[in-house]
């Protein structure tokens, strides 16, 4: 009987780190039943039950979390040891698996990565634009980029970008039937459009003039989590949003969508590249890196 293959072995770090076998298909590109497949056959080479499922849940068991730590190091390894002979190549290969915040992904990168496709042709890139704050390690990213430094321990940190600018704004029908706001606490008395991270988190509107901050806990009929919609709906007249300045920038030049309370919108934070500290930085990423330092607006 042959033993256990790298690809089981890849498919049960894949399950037992994400915890679940559909989350761990989408990140492998198979289906749910030819990977619950792959796991059984695993469990029944090695003579172990590996995984305890339920109809709710998947965790490994204390085998399982045995051979997960242990599988961990050597998978890496596996990855360094291919990323080695990249040297050899005229051009960096591999796959680059990214997790960046949606407004990351639609408004700094996208006009960007057919260039980096064309420049990097031996290069597979995977972007997932996640408003939650992704692991990863455990999600076997390469690389991250957040706004803001908050980031995990030994990792380490590139600054990469100004800081995509927010705004508050609303249509000159909306206008026309409230008045417009001079203050950020004039936003109480207002139908704003909030916005949901995947967390449950309502994003807060904040705002800051000569120093003082002020966080103003609006309301409205409209809650949403993707923030073109919110655009859209604003543009109707149907309330105030307050979102990154690139998702209503067409609608502000054709006069669309007003600017409001321009004196109090915070400065942007800086956009940061990141990645472990312990690893020896893979090709495709190094070229990424590079990429952006030549493509990117100077800092």
């Amino acid at each position: 009987m042959r033993g256990p293959d790298l690809a089981e072995m890849t498919a049960f770090v894949a399950v037992a780190e994400r915890r679940s076998f559909a989350q761990a298909a989408v990140e492998l590109g198979v289906s749910r039943s030819r990977l619950s497949e792959t796991i059984r056959g695993l469990e029944e080479r090695v003579g172990l039950r590996l995984l305890n499922r339920t109809t709710r849940s998947v965790a490994p068991t204390a085998a399982g979390e045995r051979l997960l730590a242990r599988l961990r190091p050597l998978l890496e390894d596996f990855g360094a040891a291919l990323d080695s002979i990249n040297e050899f190549r005229d051009k960096p290969a591999g796959l680059l698996r990214l997790t960046v915040p949606p407004p990351v992904a639609s408004l700094m990168l996208a006009p960007l990565v057919s260039r980096f496709l064309t420049q990097y042709p031996a290069i597979d890139l995977e972007i997932s634009a996640d408003a939650a704050l992704t692991d990863i390690v455990a999600g076997r990213f390469d690389a991250g980029i957040r706004a803001g430094e908050r980031v995990e321990r030994d990792m380490i940190v590139l600054r990469i970008g100004e800081g995509i600018r927010t705004l508050v704004a609303a249509a000159p029908d909306y206008l026309a039937r409230h008045p417009a706001p001079v203050h950020p606490r004039d936003l109480e008395s207002h139908d704003c459009i909030r916005f949901r991270f995947p967390s449950g988190v309502i994003l807060p509107w904040q705002f800051e003039k000569r120093g003082k901050s002020i966080e103003v806990a609006v309301t409205g009929r409209l809650t949403v989590n993707d923030p073109e919609l919110a655009v859209r709906v604003a543009v109707d007249g149907k309330g105030v949003i307050y979102t990154a300045l690139g998702y209503a920038a067409a609608e502000i030049e054709a006069g669309r969508l007003v600017p409001l309370l321009e004196d109090w919108l915070k400065p942007a934070a800086a956009i940061f590249l990141y990645y472990p500290s312990r690893r020896r930085v893979p090709a495709p990423l190094q070229a990424f890196i590079e990429f952006l330092r030549e493509n990117l607006p100077a800092r």
